[in-house]
């Protein structure tokens, strides 16, 4: 038996009061083109070098001023219209000054004075273009087609960065999988006259065939798909100068399949800054490399850790140096903020939270103060700050409880401030950052309020190891606690996601809050150890073991479900995706007679089928970690399966590859284990669009028919 657990109801909201109207599945799935997502202000944003911002309103784009709130211009879609005829509707905005608009107009970066209402610049490049980076200070476009990368200037659309054939090398694109908080591959200088780039080449890497059932006959499409252990992407830096239009490559001998990632400019665009990463992702070197020679300048620090060390920040400079900046780091348990120099020099740790910082926003005028996102207190929230470089004392400035998501105004005195939380479907405040002082801005009223919507209440249970574990139960509408509700346990459990979070409907997808109450469910969500922000102890427990803990704590979460007088315990069904489908399968196969029925979508079932950057920072290599891969393999407990189990999988999933599900069936079928298995045809990693619907329906059928 599990220790007894405490448990702590913090909050409860109703969503609405006059509810009349029974929310289908399928509104409830395209809530987004239904109106049933909040509203807010469409394209909000500060105008550059000013205390204005701007949002879009009936075809036209509007000026307040943030320290009165008053509404200082207004530009109609019909000013536009008389440079750009072919507008139909406002565009939205890349860039905004005090005195030009910059958008995408088809294969356009147009620039706009709205002052003067005429046409500033216009550069074309190619319709086919992928990858987009644009730099007003350059006037120019960074972009890819296919394998290699180009830039499109006022005089020349299309510029050859790179002009490799061979499709192995890829330039210009996010490389790595994406993982280390990588999300582009192109990196402009701050003035504009270099431009950085990844580089990678994938000639060790395996081709995974995905079949395109769309041709007659079917054809096969390959994509590169580096398993763990297996060979991985070598890769490189470029710089590109736009003078002498030449290409210099970084030093960096990556023949050992290291990683490389943080790429950061010194505000001089003399160094270019990278972080190095061993593929044992244990080892961290910060190099400075020099421009013009692409050699290394020096190692200004190293960090090691015999689980992982997971770099997803670039250096952030102070104010007014080339050798001063931020970097964030994990190496004290929480993800928190230390000084250095372009020496090596550690000036200062500058915050010092039990909590994770999670972003820098920028500085105020001064220079004195760094504005930065973190979850404070309570894991489940998000907040901005300001903190004191020199002194570390901080301001919280966010002060309504919720998840704040907010914009710096270039000067620092302001923040557009748009927050939610289980009350408040979504409000926008502007924040006097040196008075701490919020002025209202919007208020979306609840998009369900004439809608039929059950209570979601958060709870915090402990873990056997005492650790607080953060959950959310969802009830039914005209929920009567005299009867007895079946339940469905909606799963991820895996790093970088966090499900449970003081959000609109608690962080739930609308289609949860539906069911609950069309089909009379109690749906039960909970965030495990390895999910995301809870620092690295909470975090790394996992390594070497995926699926361990993570169950031990959804089954904590089952028992505490099964205490409640409400719950019909012979009646728990268990869903999730990707991660969570590897959850949902373990929690079922592992754990016979626990649940009825599981529906596990896009799973992870064999480790060792998965990628090399993400799971072999959590797993180690097959060869390194034997035991660990066989013990989380789902293939070896199929013959436990009490009860009904549904897979479905992406055809042409390039993330989770459709080999997990197969090898499973196979498996089964050798066990002579019946289970049932649907695919979505030419769907990648999950089903969007209208045939989400399709998915949703397929899944809570299942789950229906079945948890008896």
């Amino acid at each position: 038996m599990k220790k007894i657990f405490l448990f702590l109801f913090l909050g409860t909201f109703v969503l609405g009061f006059s509810q009349q109207t029974m929310l289908s599945l399928e509104d409830a799935v395209l809530g987004y083109q239904k109106g049933l997502n909040p509203s807010s202000l469409n394209d909000l944003q500060w105008v550059t070098n000013s205390n204005s911002y701007v949002f879009q309103k009936d075809s036209a784009l509007i000026f307040t001023d943030a320290a009165s709130n008053k509404v200082t211009q207004n530009i109609p879609l019909s000013d536009l219209q008389k440079s750009y005829p072919e507008l139909t509707r406002f565009p939205r905005l890349m860039e905004i000054s005090t005195n030009e608009l910059v958008f995408t107009n088809k294969n356009f970066i147009e620039t706009f004075n709205y002052n003067t209402q005429s046409k500033s610049a216009s550069i074309s490049f190619d319709e086919a273009a992928e990858n987009t980076e644009y730099n007003s200070k350059a006037k120019a476009i960074a972009y890819t087609l296919n394998n290699n990368l180009y830039i499109g200037t006022l005089s020349n659309p299309k510029i050859a960065v790179t002009d490799i054939e061979d499709k192995n090398i890829v330039s210009g694109q996010a490389i790595h999988r994406s993982e280390f908080g990588i999300v582009k591959g192109t990196f402009w200088s701050p003035e504009g006259n270099y431009l950085a780039f990844y580089q990678k080449d994938e000639s060790h890497v395996t081709d995974y065939p995905l079949v395109d059932i769309t041709t007659y006959p079917a054809s096969l499409k390959n994509i590169k798909y580096p398993m763990a252990g297996q060979g991985s992407e070598i890769a490189k830096i470029g710089i590109y100068d736009l003078k002498t239009q030449k290409n210099i490559y970084l030093t960096i001998d990556t023949s050992d399949e290291h990683y490389l990632t943080n790429l950061s400019w010194t505000p001089d665009e003399k160094y270019v800054l990278t972080a190095e990463i061993n593929r044992g992702q244990n080892h961290v070197w910060y190099n400075r490399y020099e421009v013009s020679t692409g050699k290394k300048v020096n190692t200004l620090f190293e960090e090691t850790n015999d689980k992982w060390t997971e770099l997803e920040h670039d250096a952030v400079f102070l104010p007014n140096s080339n050798t001063s900046f931020l970097w964030f780091s994990e190496r004290g348990g929480f993800m928190n903020l230390y000084h250095y120099t372009t020496d090596g020099k550690l000036v200062k740790q500058v915050t010092s939270f039990n909590w994770v910082v999670t972003g820098i926003l920028g500085f105020d005028e001064s220079g004195k103060n760094v504005f930065i996102t973190g979850t404070g207190a309570d894991p489940r929230e998000m907040n901005t700050f300001k903190v004191n470089l020199k002194t570390g004392k901080y301001t919280k400035l966010s002060k309504v409880n919720g998840t704040h998501s907010t914009q710096l105004s270039t000067n620092g005195n302001y923040l557009i401030d748009s927050y939610s939380s289980l009350s408040i479907p979504t409000n926008l405040e502007i924040i006097d950052t040196k008075k701490v002082k919020s002025t209202s801005i919007y208020s979306a009223e609840n998009p369900l309020k004439d809608y039929k919507i059950g209570t979601t209440k958060f709870v915090t249970l402990k873990g056997n190891d005492g650790t607080d574990l953060y959950a959310k139960i969802t009830k039914p509408a005209n929920f009567d606690a005299t009867k007895k509700y079946p339940v469905m346990v909606y799963v991820y459990g895996g790093p970088h996601a966090q499900l449970v979070t003081n959000s609109w409907l608690g962080g739930s997808s609308l289609w949860m809050t539906a069911f609950a109450t069309l089909e009379n469910y109690i749906v039960f969500t909970l965030d495990n150890r390895g999910s995301a922000n809870r620092g690295f102890a909470f975090e790394s427990v996992i390594h070497r073991k995926l699926g361990d803990a993570e169950m031990e704590d959804q089954l904590t979460g089952v028992d505490y479900l099964k205490s409640l007088n409400f719950v019909d315990s012979d009646r728990i069904a268990v869903n999730g995706w990707s991660f969570g489908g590897f959850m949902t399968t373990s929690l079922m196969l592992r754990n016979p007679g626990v649940f009825t029925t599981a529906v596990a979508g896009g799973p992870v079932t064999d480790w060792k089928y998965y990628e090399v950057m993400y799971g072999e920072r959590y797993m180690d290599t097959p060869q390194e970690n034997p035991e660990g891969y066989e013990k989380a393999k789902v293939h070896n407990y199929i013959k436990n399966l009490e009860g009904k189990l549904l897979l479905i999988h992406g055809s042409i999933d390039p993330t989770v590859v459709p080999q997990h599900s197969m090898t499973l069936l196979q498996e089964a079928v050798k066990q002579k284990v019946q289970i049932d298995f649907f695919t979505y045809p030419m769907h990648e990693h999950n089903v969007r669009g209208v045939d989400r619907v399709h998915l949703i329906k397929k899944m809570m059928d299942y789950i229906v028919e079945n948890n008896k």
